[in-house]
């Protein structure tokens, strides 16, 4: 397994708070079948904010540490890059990167409020051939509001990583009601772990593999948590899934309207 979407360096941004908590978190991924992990620290102007080549120093010490203790993974570094629309410019100017300088640029939109121009983030993406990737789609309170965004987005060209954990309703019903429904609709292109503290994400990982292979059988889950990031680690080309609607119940939408 790879995971795309990663806290783990020390003392970035609201992920791991010390090398050591780093090191349980790599081992504890390694323990549970990981092979690889991108980093992927929050970038938000003016608040978490390290340039790459910064991140890159860190990571370098990072892997050489793994080294020394015998924990095998290999390490790429990204960033989880804030709804902005000084994006482009921010990964251009070298202060925030996409995954392992590929095409693929994971971003997350605010998590308390409905941005203003949903969709001037992405436009400004794909004017410069990055492939925009949403993290974690189900956790937002304004997709939960209207879950046909997710089909606008994704005709729009949008990728979307999930987090293995939505499904053991670690965020809410909610977002596990979207997960479900997405994953039942051939919407997700890759799962994440979004790891932030050591013994909260990982031992959970076996047990969220098992209910997410139930929906989408075992083909797929190797294409969402290990084909389909290899390819962005390359830098190849992803297939993206059909743009399709999800389907919600009348009881679907009584969990999703209730406050």
């Amino acid at each position: 397994m790879i995971d795309l979407h990663s806290h783990i360096l020390p003392q970035i941004d609201d992920g791991s708070r010390s090398a050591e908590e780093t090191f349980e978190l790599l081992s504890e991924a390694a323990s549970v079948g990981f092979t690889d992990i991108i980093f992927t620290p929050h970038f938000i102007e003016g608040y978490y904010d390290k340039n790459t080549t910064e991140i890159c120093a860190l990571a370098n010490a990072i892997k050489a540490g793994c080294e020394k203790k015998n924990i095998q993974l290999n390490l790429y570094t990204g960033n989880e890059l804030y709804f902005s629309k000084n994006i482009v410019h921010l990964i251009k100017s070298g202060n925030a990167s996409s995954l392992n300088e590929s095409r693929y640029a994971l971003f997350e939109f605010p998590l308390q409020e409905r941005p203003m121009d949903l969709f001037e983030c992405i436009y400004a993406l794909q004017e410069y051939k990055y492939v925009p990737v949403l993290a974690h789609p189900e956790r937002y309170p304004f997709i939960q509001k209207e879950p046909e965004l997710i089909y606008e987005f994704a005709k729009a060209g949008v990728l979307f990583q999930c987090n293995y954990c939505s499904i053991l309703g670690q965020y809410g019903k909610k977002a596990k009601l979207i997960v479900e429904k997405m994953l039942e609709a051939d919407l997700v292109s890759f799962l994440g772990s979004d790891v932030h503290r050591k013994n909260t994400i990982y031992p959970k990982i076996p047990l969220a593999m098992k209910k997410i292979e139930s929906i989408v059988g075992k083909r797929k889950l190797k294409a969402i948590t290990e084909s389909n990031q290899k390819t962005v680690i390359e830098n190849g080309e992803v297939n993206a899934p059909e743009a399709k609607e999800i389907k919600l119940s009348f009881f679907d939408k009584m969990i999703l309207n209730h406050k």
